[in-house]
């Protein structure tokens, strides 16, 4: 088994390495660690290491394990289909994937009916246009950020989307920057004040996506495996 505290401990100095590479404080960026088929003893040991903030692809798996790891946040980065908000609001204090107005708006009236606080989330965003991967396509960003910025019980902290899986991170770069400036564009041009937030890097490609301004990135290999 892996020694999962090393394992912490040397993602953490790859984050501060590249957040300090980048001009910004360690501090500033938020490790979200994935346990997408990893087992609640190991989740537990994690968290003993000091992770607390935890994060799940689907609603199906994280049902399972949120009651039994407790005392740490957990985000929703996968998929999530409008029948299973309910259900994913009970689960998650924040959800990645917003990626159509449908969804947001079932968000925003589950919300509304729950608890007083909004619901933070994040539009996901296909920057790789990749056919395969989740996300509203660049051109459709904007309109769905502005109707989702005015539904009640909703607060939306930035966007996140994904890389293309490629050899070399280095190539991965341009996606992670198009993400920024796309984040940037709409910020200004919706006249927006918040959107912070940028959900972008995972095992393989974190530190590229740090450098090019990730405040969240999404580690489950480098800490599980």
């Amino acid at each position: 088994m892996p020694d999962i505290g090393a394992n912490v401990a040397r993602v953490r100095a790859r984050i501060a390495e590249a957040a300090l590479r980048s001009g910004r404080r360690p501090e500033s960026v938020l490790l979200v660690a994935i346990t997408k088929t990893v087992g609640v003893d190991r989740i537990r040991e994690a968290v003993a290491c000091g992770l607390r903030v935890l994060g799940e692809n689907r609603v199906q798996e994280a049902r399972g394990k949120v009651p039994e790891v407790p005392g740490v946040t957990w985000h929703l980065v996968g998929n999530l289909q409008r029948n299973k908000v309910k259900e994913a609001l009970g689960l998650f204090e924040v959800i990645h994937s917003v990626d159509s107005l449908g969804l947001a708006e079932e968000i925003s009236r589950r919300a509304e009916g729950g608890s007083s606080s909004p619901v933070e989330a994040l539009v996901q965003v296909n920057i790789s246009r990749e056919p395969q991967k989740h996300g509203v396509p660049e051109e459709d960003a904007a309109g769905l950020l502005a109707r989702a910025l005015r539904l009640p019980g909703l607060r939306v902290r930035g966007l996140m989307g994904m890389g293309p899986l490629v050899p070399d991170p280095e190539a991965a770069r341009p996606y992670f920057r198009r993400l920024r400036e796309v984040r940037d564009r709409l910020r200004d041009a919706l006249n927006v004040a918040g959107l912070e937030d940028l959900s972008m890097g995972m095992t393989d490609d974190f530190e590229v996506a740090i450098e090019e301004g990730a405040t969240i990135v999404r580690v489950g290999r480098a800490l599980f495996a």
